[in-house]
């Protein structure tokens, strides 16, 4: 799967949460979500254990169809990414998009073998020739999306960091404004490395097959049909679409 590949990486987590800014934080149906050890500038996220169990138990309790792939699927095993920063994970996923894991993870191994085997700098990367960027496998296209993302960091035109305390949305546009980041990207971005808890990324094939088989339609279903299917899901429609890829493409 290819979102597998950029984002749900086998690591721990190592870094720790950020302390709590307020009390609650509401989602657009209403319903409030306490923060907890899992609140990462001042928004509830996945990073809390109590949460993912608390998210699991919604989908059982709102969805018959939702209850039985939970039960045929098992334990929910979601954790996004802590370790490293953001500007390392977009540069990974980029890295990523259109390749094997394998073959992705010895362009990734190279490019960073061009710093000294360590994750570079934005500076690093922005004032690296383009014929050494090359020469680790990097296409001339993927080269220019690792320089623009590169410049608009160092620039401080993009602020990575402060994307931890804004909403989806505001994400979804401040990555987007990248070359080669589209709203598919910044999605995934949201799950996986910020843990957002109710993001349903409509346009992605698997979610496409796996509310197919849900509701058992003939065809797969438009986006518009995966937003309307997933009204029931609020606020954890991150870990329903856990469960649906898991669903049509088991570990």
């Amino acid at each position: 799967m290819l979102h597998k590949n950029l984002w749900d990486l086998n690591v721990k987590k190592t870094n720790a949460d950020r302390n709590a800014t307020r009390r609650s934080s509401e989602n657009a149906t209403g319903r409030r979500l306490k923060l907890g050890a899992g609140n990462k500038g001042g928004i509830p996220t996945l990073f809390d254990d109590s949460l993912r169990r608390r998210a699991v138990r919604h989908l059982k309790a709102c969805d018959p169809r939702m209850r039985s792939v939970v039960e045929r699927v098992g334990a929910c095993t979601f954790q996004p990414v802590a370790e490293g920063t953001h500007f390392h994970a977009l540069i990974r996923a980029i890295v990523y998009q259109q390749l094997s894991g394998k073959a992705a993870a010895t362009i990734h191994a190279r490019f960073e073998g061009l710093y000294g085997g360590r994750a570079p700098k934005p500076s690093e990367v922005a004032d690296t020739p383009d014929a050494e960027l090359r020469s680790v496998g990097l296409s001339r296209q993927k080269l220019s999306y690792l320089k623009d993302l590169a410049e608009r960091v160092d620039s401080g035109d993009v602020d990575l960091e402060a994307l931890d305390g804004r909403v989806d949305e505001e994400v979804i546009e401040s990555l987007t404004r990248i070359k080669g980041l589209g709203r598919w990207s910044a999605q995934m971005f949201l799950m996986f490395r910020l843990g957002r808890t109710d993001v349903l990324p409509d346009l992605d094939l698997g979610i496409q097959k796996g509310v197919q088989a849900l509701l058992e339609l003939p065809e797969l279903p438009k986006p518009k049909a995966v937003l309307e299917a997933g009204e029931a899901w609020r606020p954890f429609r991150t870990v329903a679409s856990w469960y649906l890829w898991r669903s049509v493409t088991p570990e």
